[in-house]
C-alpha cells in the first residue's frame, strides 16, 4: 500500500511536469469543445472524469502488456503510438462532422449509461492520449516499464499503474473541467459553442500530429526541470527502491540460502527448472533442454549477457571448461540473461554468441524466468549441479576459477568413479585486482555518475556543456544528447569527458557512426567505427593501470549504454 501512495504522489508530479505540455492544448480543447449547447449542465464534470479514465485505462494497458500485444500481433514498436495519434485526429474531425461524432461514441456510449454523448466522447479522447502521453520517467515508471515488458505483471504492479496513471491525470482533469466550466459559465462563450467545438476540433488534429512528429520537443527541452528534485525526493527512497525490487516474482528461496564461493561441494536445493526460455542455440536443431533430461550429467548454468565484460572475461574459462570436460559427462548451459533492450533481440544474441566463440547449449532467458526461478542477482553467475540434479556450488562474479574448476572435477568423478580425467585447464585469469572505476551507465534508468548541472528528460534532446571540473570516477557530457531509460544518443557537436581510473575502459555502442577516442595518456587519438549489433568497444587498454580523463567525439547517431572497466 504504501507503493500504491507512492505511485499516486510520483503520478501527481509527473501530471504538472514540463513532459506532460505537449498534451495540455488537447486536454483544454476537449474540455471547451461543448457536443451540445443544451447538455451544458452542473454535472459537466462527467466529461472531464472520462476523459481522465481514458487516460488511465489506455496507459495502464500500454506499460503493463503493450510490448506482449506487439509482440503476440507482430506489430512495430511504433504502432500504439500512432494508433493513439489517429484516434485523436478522428475525435477532432468528430467535432467538425457531427455524424462522425455519433458514430465514434456509439460503441462507448453503451458502455456510460449516463450523458452518453458528453461522457463517451471524452472516454475516446483519453484513450488517444494515453497511448501518446509520456510522463517524465522516475524509478516507478521505469520499474513498472520494465516489469510489464517482462511480462511480470501481477496485481500489486496493477495497481501501482493505476495510481501513478491516476495521479498524472489529476492535473490534466482540472485542465480538462476548467475549460468546461469556462463554456458553461460565460454567457458569451455558451452562445458559442458550436463555434468553440470546431475549434477545439482543429485544435485536437493539429497537437495530435505535432505530438506525433515530435515537434515539441524544444518546448520540453528549455524549460527547466522544475519537478526533478520533488521526485527524487518521493521516489528515490531506499524503501521505494526495495519495494520495487520485491515486486520481481519467482525467486529461489532455497537458493537464497546457500553459501556463495563456498571451499567445498554444499547440498542446497534442487535445481529449478530452464523456465520461460524464448529460444535455445547450439543444441541439436535447437531444441530444449531440462534439468531432469540431465540427470546423469554434471551441469554447469552459467548466467551470462553478451555485452558485459565481466562475463566475457569470464567465458575463455567456460569455453575452456567445456571443451576440455564435455566428453567425460560436462554439460555448460550458458543462459543469456538481458540487461539492454537490444540484447532481447535473438538475431544479436546469435551474432555475437559466435563471435565471442560460444559453442556449449546457450537458453535465451528474454523474459527472466529463469532468472528468477534461481533467485539470481549477478552478471556473470555460476551454479554447479551434480549428476542427481542438486545444485551443489553457487558463484557470482570472477575470479575463482581454480576453484570452480577443481568442484567439477570432483562431481565428475563422483558420477563416474574410477574416471580418469585430463590435467587442468590453463587459462589465464584476467579479473582486474587493482581499484578502478564502477560500472558507469549513460541511460536515465541508473545514471549515477553524470556530472551535470541540468537533469535530462527521457526522449527530449538536451544541451549539455561539461563542468568547469570533472570530479573523480564521473563523466561530463557536452552538445546534443536524447537519453532513454538504457542509453544516450548523440546529436550535433556531442562529447563526452571521462575521469577514469583503470588499466582497460570498455564501453557498450550501438547504433552507427564515428567515435573519436583522446585517451589523456600520451598516445594518439583514434578512431572507433561503430555500427551492426550493439556491443562492447575497448577505449583503453594500457599496460598498466593509471588515472586520467579521456574525451570521446561522437557523431550523431551514436548510442552510448554502459562504462565498464579493468
Amino acid at each position: 500500500m504504501s507503493l500504491v501512495l507512492i505511485a499516486l504522489i510520483a503520478g501527481l508530479i509527473a501530471g504538472i511536469s514540463p513532459c506532460i505540455l505537449p498534451v495540455l492544448p488537447i486536454i483544454f480543447a476537449a474540455g471547451v469543445a461543448t457536443p451540445d449547447v443544451n447538455q451544458l449542465t452542473p454535472n459537466s464534470w462527467r466529461r472531464s472524469t472520462a476523459i481522465v479514465l481514458g487516460i488511465v485505462v489506455s496507459f495502464s494497458v500500454l506499460v503493463l502488456v503493450g510490448t506482449e500485444i506487439l509482440n503476440v500481433l507482430h506489430l512495430p514498436y511504433w504502432f500504439l503510438r500512432w494508433l493513439g495519434v489517429t484516434v485523436l485526429v478522428a475525435v477532432g474531425a468528430s467535432y467538425l462532422v457531427p455524424q462522425l461524432a455519433v458514430w465514434l461514441e456509439r460503441p462507448f456510449a453503451r458502455l456510460a449509461r449516463f450523458q452518453p454523448r458528453r461522457s463517451s466522447g471524452g472516454f475516446v479522447v483519453g484513450l488517444g492520449l494515453g497511448l501518446v502521453f509520456t510522463p517524465c520517467a522516475g524509478p516507478i515508471l521505469a520499474s513498472i516499464t520494465v516489469l510489464g515488458s517482462t511480462e511480470h505483471v501481477s496485481l500489486e504492479l496493477v495497481f501501482i499503474t493505476v495510481a501513478f496513471a491516476a495521479g498524472a491525470g489529476l492535473p490534466l482533469f482540472v485542465i480538462a473541467f476548467a475549460g468546461d466550466q469556462m463554456v458553461h459559465r460565460v454567457r458569451y462563450l455558451r452562445e458559442r459553442a458550436p463555434t468553440l467545438r470546431h475549434a477545439g476540433g482543429v485544435v485536437l488534429i493539429v497537437m495530435a500530429v505535432v505530438i506525433g512528429a515530435n515537434w515539441l520537443s524544444f518546448l520540453q527541452r528549455d524549460l527547466p526541470g522544475y519537478t526533478t528534485a520533488l521526485q527524487n525526493q518521493f521516489e528515490g527512497s531506499k524503501s521505494t527502491r526495495t519495494g520495487l525490487e520485491n515486486l520481481r516474482p519467482g525467486k529461489s528461496v532455497a537458493l537464497a540460502k546457500c553459501p556463495v564461493s563456498s571451499a567445498g561441494l554444499v547440498n542446497c536445493s534442487p535445481a529449478p527448472s530452464f523456465t520461460d526460455i524464448a529460444a535455445w542455440l547450439n543444441t541439436p536443431n535447437d531444441l530444449p533442454l531440462t534439468i531432469q533430461g540431465l540427470h546423469g550429467k554434471v551441469v554447469l548454468v552459467d548466467f551470462w549477457t553478451y555485452s558485459c565484460i565481466n562475463c566475457q572475461r569470464t567465458l575463455p574459462h567456460v569455453e575452456a571448461w567445456y571443451g576440455r570436460y564435455a566428453r567425460y559427462g560436462l554439460v555448460v548451459v550458458g543462459v543469456q540473461s538481458p540487461e539492454f533492450a537490444f540484447e532481447h533481440i535473438i538475431s544479436n544474441v546469435k551474432v555475437q554468441a559466435k563471435a565471442l566463440g560460444v559453442k556449449y547449449p546457450i537458453a535465451v532467458d528474454n523474459n527472466l524466468g529463469t532468472w528468477n526461478a534461481y533467485g539470481n542477482e549477478y552478471w556473470p553467475a555460476e551454479y554447479l549441479v551434480d549428476s542427481q540434479g542438486t545444485v551443489r556450488h553457487v558463484d557470482f562474479g570472477e575470479g575463482s576459477y581454480a576453484q570452480s574448476e577443481s568442484l567439477i572435477r570432483a562431481l565428475l568423478v563422483k558420477a563416474h568413479p574410477g574416471l580418469k580425467l585430463p590435467p587442468p585447464t590453463s587459462v589465464p585469469n584476467l579479473t582486474p585486482t587493482q581499484q578502478t572505476n564502477p560500472e558507469s551507465y549513460v541511460g536515465l534508468e541508473r545514471l549515477q555518475y553524470l556530472d551535470a548541472s541540468v537533469q535530462p528528460q527521457a526522449g527530449v534532446p538536451t544541451k549539455l556543456r561539461f563542468p568547469s571540473s570533472l570530479q573523480p570516477y564521473t563523466f561530463g557530457l557536452s552538445g546534443t544528447w536524447t537519453f532513454a531509460q538504457q542509453e544516450a544518443t548523440s546529436g550535433a557537436k556531442a562529447k563526452l569527458e571521462l575521469n577514469y581510473l583503470a588499466r582497460h575502459v570498455y564501453l557498450v555502442m550501438g547504433g552507427q557512426g564515428t567515435v573519436t577516442v583522446s585517451a589523456g595518456d600520451g598516445t594518439a587519438p583514434r578512431t572507433i567505427e561503430v555500427r551492426g549489433v550493439p556491443r562492447l568497444y575497448t577505449l583503453l587498454n594500457a599496460s598498466q593501470s593509471s588515472a586520467g580523463t579521456m574525451v570521446l567525439k561522437l557523431s550523431p547517431g551514436v548510442q552510448a549504454y554502459d562504462f565498464t572497466f579493468g
